[in-house]
């Protein structure tokens, strides 16, 4: 069995891999357990000379990784260089703040002496996406390998060329052998791997389905899993906001990554007041987005994925217009390989796809709201709880607003986005646990109790 890197823009086979072996897969993992027992003890000065060197490298390095991004899963080139520079710096911000993040707590008791200790793990397995190839997989290892645990990746199956790239960055800079693993197997795998004694715990950046099943196992074997999962992200524009000026950035936060984002806007929830003005700014700003070759950079979209994906969307806006949904933009019609162009879905039923599912892709979905009350209703209305933003002239109205969506993170007067500072993560179906700042790197350590007498 082998692995195809294949361009989704012009179909283009790339490269062909070798998966590994049941056999190897064990031996991998004995080796990354192995290495672990010395790394735990690498002290902080020492895994940040190679997590800085890292970095570095992304940087040097940044053209050719970028245009693999883009070839291999079709973002266009801009948001690629975007991704990479983000890798760099999350590897900085984790080489620079781990050891103060870890340092020993002391706790206050009338008997004794006590502290908490940190401590790693040992390897964790990390199942990544294919949307942001580089991006998720070092938002996992550089907090994990700072702590002290070893990484195992099972990448996408249509990225196996970003995986091995993260590897080399990685062995480049210097990691001991086993220390960062890229594993080159299917899904029906990963049973096997979260079983083996030696995995101490799991990561998952994906659908539900794939994390209901790596939260499934990981909980027959007591293991720890951190999910982050789909999102259905509300935009909530409020009647006081400059239209244009918002609307470009609604088709902005709906358009990055393709609208293949788990933080993309999804649900743009319009005060009634503006819906109608609102709705014809975004149609406009959404028609000066620039369709074309991904490598050019010029170009705003290119496609989607893989074909499977275009099709997938497809067949949702075909359900929910069925449903009694409006077509305000775009034309719908049956994908030509990977493409699927920018719709914008209206009047639509709460018991159609639109209404409830995740829209991975360019669709935006409008709902027109009467009042801050009926925003929050329709926002929280929702199996997803990931992301969202609040728009609006009045920054105090807005973190109100804020406050009442239940979400992982929501923003006021800005979109959506990940940063290494802030604790990213949701609720609901959108996952449990969160990653990124302080808290991330707190998920995949033992925090012991050390109590003394006297």
């Amino acid at each position: 069995m082998s692995f195809h890197s294949q361009n989704p823009y012009n179909s283009e086979v790339l490269k062909t891999l070798p998966a590994h072996s049941d056999a190897d897969v064990i031996s991998l993992i004995e080796q990354s357990h192995k290495a672990w027992l010395s790394w735990k003890d690498v002290s902080f000065e020492e895994k940040s000379k190679l997590m800085f060197a890292a970095a570095d490298l992304l940087d040097q390095q940044k053209k050719e990784l970028s245009l693999l991004i883009t070839r291999e899963m079709g973002k266009v080139i801009s948001e690629s260089w975007a991704e990479v520079a983000k890798c760099a710096s999350v590897c900085r911000y984790y080489a620079q703040n781990a050891e103060k993040f870890l340092q020993n707590e002391m706790l206050s008791t009338e008997q004794g002496t006590a502290f908490v200790q940190h401590e790693a793990l040992g390897p964790v397995l990390a199942v990544m996406p294919w949307n942001f190839p580089f991006w998720q997989v070092f938002r996992f290892a550089a907090p994990g390998l700072m702590a002290g645990n070893t990484g195992l990746l099972k990448h996408a199956s249509n990225v196996p060329q970003c995986a091995l790239a993260i590897e080399n960055i990685f062995k480049e800079a210097g990691f001991p052998k086993g220390v960062f693993t890229t594993l080159m197997i299917r899904a029906s795998q990963v049973q096997k791997v979260i079983q083996h004694p030696y995995v101490m715990a799991a990561t998952l950046t994906g659908s539900e389905g794939a994390g209901a099943s790596v939260a499934s196992e990981a909980g027959k074997h007591l293991k720890k899993t951190v999910l982050e999962l789909g999102g259905s992200d509300p935009f909530i524009v409020m009647a006081d906001v400059d239209i244009d000026k918002v609307a470009a950035f609604a088709v902005k936060s709906r358009m990055i990554n393709g609208g293949q984002s788990c933080i993309a806007a999804k649900r743009f929830i319009v005060d009634a007041e503006i819906y109608q003005d609102f709705k014809k700014a975004f149609i406009q700003h959404l028609d000066k987005l620039v369709i074309g070759d991904p490598e050019s950079e010029e170009s705003g979209y290119a496609c989607m994925a893989t074909a499977d994906l275009a099709f997938e969307l497809y067949e949702q806006v075909v359900k929910s217009v069925d449903a009694g949904a409006n077509i305000a933009y775009g034309l719908l019609k049956k994908p030509e390989g990977s493409f699927f162009g920018p719709m914008v879905l209206e009047d639509i039923p709460v018991h159609s796809p639109a209404y409830k599912e995740e829209f991975f892709g360019p669709v935006a979905c409008f709902f027109k709201a009467r009042d801050e009350e009926d925003m929050v209703r329709i926002a929280n209305d929702s199996d997803f709880g990931l992301g969202g933003s609040v728009w609006t002239s009045n920054t105090e109205k807005g973190i109100e607003i804020a406050k009442k969506v239940s979400s992982g993170a929501v923003y006021v007067n800005r979109m959506m986005a990940s940063d290494p500072a802030i604790p990213f993560g949701g609720i609901k179906k959108s996952g449990y646990g969160r990653e990124l700042a302080r808290h991330g790197i707190m998920e995949f350590v033992n925090q012991k109790s050390i109590w003394t007498a006297g």
